[in-house]
């Protein structure tokens, strides 16, 4: 996907109005400051959204410091955003004034390869438009190129999702990332059979998501942690099952070929053929994380008929349902709740995995 100034193209496109604020990073020190934006105006298919809340994502840490070398300043971080409906356009017919709504990591796409038909854009043939730090397939500004930590923003009535009006906001925003990530494969790979038994590697935003939803399911739920700190908050907080330090061989031997299902969150570098051995005959694996490597004996894999996939966030469809699903079964997301002046803090304790389980700004309280 080809990246342009968010700055420049916002300054230069014909139909924009120069009314927002947001905190943005100014160069690879990731240092977020107070910032005034422009952004399109309303069109026929958009939707306005007072913004009240956005989570905080290690995303925003890689692209706000520049990690993957594609980042371009100024730049406005955040995709777990939920606001209030304050205007919408003229061909808008899901959403009103007043109607409660969530935009997660993607804003656009081509809406008509087999994937964006099928509800599955985030896999979009032509590459879906991501929330910040990227522009649209006909060049123009991002329909907005910038991420939740603003006020307000204009957003494409298709890509918002529907907050129900029983569940709140500051709970929502971490669903749209951190949420959808790991609900998605989960769905997709039947890990919802009461009584099947799973196993969630890393204990953060995720990982604490793995758990609610495989509770939610019905399922045994194993976590895998280096950090024996978290075990008593995991086991009475969280309700996990058993609780399994994954550097003692003793725990992880104790309990090997016992697992349906895994769910790996971790991106850290960390080997993979001891949890390979946990899994039962057929069971499947999936790696929601982003270690450096993925490396593993083919026998691990092999032996047993077993199954590793890969996945990321989801599609309209999948990602309305999981919302759906959150409020019926009162699924909330451990949050910790922060002014956006707080922000810097909230990324380098990020950084330090230092947060149960996550950050949310309190935009509407606090960006004034």
């Amino acid at each position: 996907m080809t990246l342009v100034s968010a700055t420049a193209s916002a300054m230069e496109h014909p139909q924009t109005v120069k009314d927002c604020l947001g905190w943005a990073a100014r160069d690879p020190s990731g240092l977020l400051s107070p910032y005034n934006f422009a952004r399109r105006t309303l069109g026929s298919d958009d939707v306005s959204l007072t913004i009240t809340h956005c989570g905080v994502c290690y995303a925003d840490v890689i692209w706000s410091r520049n990690k993957h070398g594609d980042s371009r300043y100024p730049l406005v971080p955040g995709h777990e955003i939920v606001g209030i409906v304050k205007e919408v356009g003229s061909g808008v017919s899901r959403f009103k004034v007043g109607d409660h709504v969530g935009v997660g990591t993607y804003v656009n796409s081509c809406r008509d390869c087999e994937y964006c038909n099928d509800g599955l854009e985030i896999h979009c043939v032509k590459g879906s438009v991501y929330t910040f730090n990227a522009i649209d397939a006909d060049g123009a500004i991002s329909r907005d190129s910038w991420g939740g930590a603003v006020t307000a923003l204009h957003r494409i009535d298709m890509y918002c999702f529907r907050i129900p009006d029983n569940y709140p906001l500051s709970s929502a925003a971490p669903l749209l990332c951190a949420g959808i990530t790991v609900y998605t494969p989960m769905v997709r790979h039947n890990m919802n059979q009461p009584g099947k038994s799973l196993g969630v590697i890393g204990l953060g935003g995720l990982g604490h998501m793995a758990v609610k939803f495989g509770k939610a399911f019905g399922l045994k739920v194993t976590v895998f942690s280096t950090s024996a700190s978290k075990k008593e908050e995991a086991l009475s907080l969280l309700g996990v099952d058993a609780f399994v330090i994954s550097s003692d061989a003793e725990q992880m031997k104790a309990i090997g070929k016992s697992l349906d299902f895994i769910v790996d969150t971790a991106s850290g570098d960390h080997p993979f053929d001891q949890y390979m051995s946990l899994l039962k005959a057929t069971g499947v694996y999936v790696l929601v994380g982003f270690p450096s490597e993925v490396k593993f004996s083919p026998a691990s894999l092999n032996i047993g008929a077993k199954t590793l996939s890969g996945s990321v966030t989801g599609g309209t469809k999948g990602t309305q349902e999981m919302l759906d699903f959150c409020a019926a079964h009162k699924i909330y997301p451990q949050i910790e709740i922060v002014p956006i002046q707080y922000a810097n803090e909230a990324l380098e304790r990020l950084i330090k995995k230092d947060v149960k389980y996550r950050f949310v700004i309190d935009i509407e309280n606090s960006l004034k």
